[in-house]
């Protein structure tokens, strides 16, 4: 399970270094794409093979082809360097507006990559609803 939050700054060739238990989870080869809410995702092999198995079972309708063009076309794969550092493309870079302090998060079977600013803006944004979100999707069913 990848979880935390951790805080990192892009060198100035577009490295950002990957905390070393965050590293061995993912293994020596894994997916970096765009993901949703203006941060960048990072996917174990296993499960980045998993979203393509279920895409494929998608019926061939216009959404599910947007979808995946959008997380395919911006995806590339990774692998670390001898400083547990990856390389950010410079349109993935730009998708997210990482320029110089980031936040990597971990969230479950992927990993998210944000600006600092972005991250800010997203929990300041939802702190409030944090409550009410977890009230409505962890409710008892009752029939």
């Amino acid at each position: 399970m990848l979880l935390g939050e951790y805080h990192h700054n892009l060198d100035e060739k577009g490295r950002l270094i990957i905390p070393s238990k965050i590293r061995d989870e993912l293994g020596d080869n894994f997916i970096l794409t765009r993901g949703l809410d203006k941060c960048l995702s990072v996917y174990p092999r296993e499960e980045w093979n998993n979203i393509i198995n279920k895409y494929k079972e998608l019926p061939n309708t216009k959404d599910a082809r947007n979808f995946m063009r959008f997380l395919l076309s911006g995806a590339t794969e990774c692998t670390f360097d001898k400083q547990g550092r990856i390389n950010l493309p410079s349109p993935l870079m730009r998708y997210a507006d990482l320029e110089h302090e980031c936040v990597v998060i971990g969230v479950n079977d992927h990993l998210e990559i944000w600006s600092n600013d972005n991250w800010e803006d997203f929990v300041d944004g939802n702190e409030s609803e944090f409550s009410d979100i977890a009230e409505h999707l962890f409710a008892p069913i009752t029939d």
